[in-house]
């Protein structure tokens, strides 16, 4: 395929990576051609065509997996691809089932060197596979109800929502059929598969958002009025959120979307985004944000441009009450709306489990509940519909895993992204990192009394969703002791619901083995200067950048910059 377009004055120039990239999806949709991907696998590695492994792969939530040194080493600002790939497995709001989790960790044992991760859209990521295990994975996976289509690319994500839904008395709906409706409908369709970039659409009824609308494409919350004497429960609609090396929070529109106008809705709001040529000029700046951040959007000619593509004109409606400044992960044993029965959240460190944990994990829910599961955005995973009176055997049990079902605020509260030990856009390793630094801050600080999200990420990409984070670490490098060492440069005071907003980027990086002792000193500043009942984040947000900064360093220190992006935006960000 030829690299270069014609330009005006008729002169052959090269192509950008928009161009190539609207070339090669107007060429070809991946999802209709996995016959050739069938043939990689019989011909061998070497077959396979660069587009596909640069490109049309993501389709199928599958890429090129990196050589464990990320960014570094690498050629315009993504490293080096080995002959490995990894593969994101798509749960539609989290649904797993004891037989299909089996399943996985079959496949993770057989061909993924025992490694999978849940992932902060409730999927399951596997890595180390091979060409010839693609096709035997995903016909595996079909055989099951489940896919990798759409776990990538610029295509609708997988569609996120509440893990406990139908199951929590304090769900105003249950919003999970809406959330699958929405997943069969646009996920792996051909009308949607060439979109601008990436679209991230969250479905809940939870009062505590647990599926952060704030940070999608799309996020509705459940919401209730009352009109004309009756009580009516539906949804509010934020548009526009999402992380990466620009963080938004979404855009709410001022409307009630009856239950019966969310799909319509839904759908409308993809359209628009398909129909913006403005946003393929740019890899870079392709995400629905930046309508609002770039090319004057409100929220009423988004609310308006919906409305005309449905026909239906939406009442305004009040937001209703904010989501609280609480966890959102479901952590723990609680009852549910069913008498007699309680979920299990637990706490997967990472989200990394082994395929004898995930076999554990499917049996239990099989041996003392329904045989069901959910995946959340925390990285975790929760067995539901668990008789109460059997509650305390099975948090044992998962105990006797490596698991925990009451962690302490730091092993609670920590996420990690991929990192280099696979991802070729990283610059620092995060996952091993950590869990040290989790064990370390629990040994520093035992008694800590505060909800705290401890996010890292391996570079500015945010895939470890640095910025809503109490504390975020964006992976870098610097020269320490005349060497090059992984380090962390900090954001502070990131936050969703009721105090929303993206994390400060105060000034101060630390090499990794020094992250530790600064965050102490953070975290015991706070307990010294707190007021009477003041939480953290109230703290961080009365508090200077010059002050935290401080703290951080032990002393006064000049402010550093924050390092830019280190190339394309990859797409598994924000």
């Amino acid at each position: 395929m030829s690299d270069v377009v014609k330009s005006g004055a008729g002169v052959a120039a090269k192509e950008t990576k928009a161009q190539r990239s609207e070339r090669l999806k107007v060429e070809k949709n991946p999802w209709a051609a996995w016959d050739e991907v069938r043939t990689f696998a019989r011909e061998g590695r070497g077959s396979v065509l660069p587009e596909w492994a640069e490109f049309y792969f993501k389709w199928w939530g599958v890429y090129t997996q990196g050589d464990g040194a990320g960014v570094t080493g690498g050629v315009g600002g993504v490293g080096k691809a080995t002959e490995y790939f990894m593969m994101r497995i798509g749960l539609p709001n989290g649904l797993l089932t004891a037989k299909q989790l089996h399943t996985i960790a079959d496949i993770t044992e057989k061909y993924a060197r025992g490694v999978a991760d849940i992932t902060t859209r409730q999927n399951i990521q596997l890595h180390w596979l091979t060409i010839e295990a693609l096709p035997e994975i995903v016909d595996a996976l079909t055989a099951i109800g489940l896919s990798p289509k759409g776990a990538c690319g610029d295509v609708v994500r997988n569609v996120t929502g509440c893990p406990l839904a139908g199951l929590d008395g304090h769900e105003l709906l249950d919003a999970s059929p809406l959330a699958v409706e929405v997943a069969h409908l646009l996920t792996a369709n051909p009308e949607f598969y060439n979109l601008p970039r990436k679209f991230k659409i969250s479905v809940t009824g939870c009062p505590i958002w647990c599926s952060y609308p704030e940070i999608n494409d799309i996020g509705l919350t459940g919401l209730k009025r009352v009109k004309d004497g009756r009580e009516e429960v539906g949804y509010s609609m934020r548009v526009g959120g999402g992380l990466s090396a620009e963080p938004h929070l979404a855009v709410r529109l001022n409307a009630f979307v009856p239950q019966d106008k969310a799909l319509a809705a839904v759908k409308a709001v993809c359209e628009i985004f398909r129909e913006q040529d403005v946003l393929r000029e740019s890899r870079t700046h392709a995400r629905l944000k930046y309508l609002f951040m770039r090319h004057g959007w409100t929220a009423e000619r988004m609310l308006a441009a919906i409305e005309e593509k449905i026909g239906f004109t939406f009442d305004p409606c009040e937001e209703g009450p904010i989501a609280e400044d609480v966890y959102r992960d479901h952590v723990g044993v609680h009852a549910q709306r069913q008498d007699g029965l309680s979920y299990v959240g637990v706490t997967v460190l990472n989200g990394r489990l082994d395929p004898a944990q995930l076999h554990a994990l499917a049996a239990l829910s099989e041996e003392y509940g329904d045989g069901h599961l959910r995946a959340t955005i925390g990285q975790n995973i929760v067995l539901v519909n668990i008789p109460s009176a059997k509650a305390r055997e099975v948090v044992a049990k998962i105990s006797a895993l490596g698991l925990e079902v009451q962690p302490h605020v730091f092993y609670r509260g920590a996420v990690a992204c991929t990192g280099t030990e696979f991802c070729k856009l990283a610059i620092a390793e995060t996952k091993g990192f950590a869990k040290w630094l989790v064990e370390e801050m629990e040994e520093r600080l035992p008694a800590f009394d505060q909800q705290l999200r401890l996010h890292v990420t391996g570079c500015t990409n945010s895939c470890g969703q640095s910025w809503i984070a109490d504390i975020g670490l964006e992976g870098k490098k610097l020269k320490k002791d005349g060497k090059m060492v992984d380090a962390f440069y900090f954001c502070v005071g990131g936050a969703v619901g009721e105090y929303a907003g993206i994390a400060r980027q105060i000034g101060y990086r630390a090499a990794a083995e020094d992250c530790p002792e600064a965050i102490e000193r953070l975290l015991r500043g706070y307990l010294k200067g707190r007021g009477d009942g003041e939480n953290l984040r109230a703290y961080f947000r009365r508090t200077s950048d010059e002050d935290l900064r401080t703290l951080l360093a032990g002393g006064v220190v000049e402010a550093v910059e924050r390092d830019p992006s280190p190339g394309r935006v990859p797409t598994n960000v924000g």
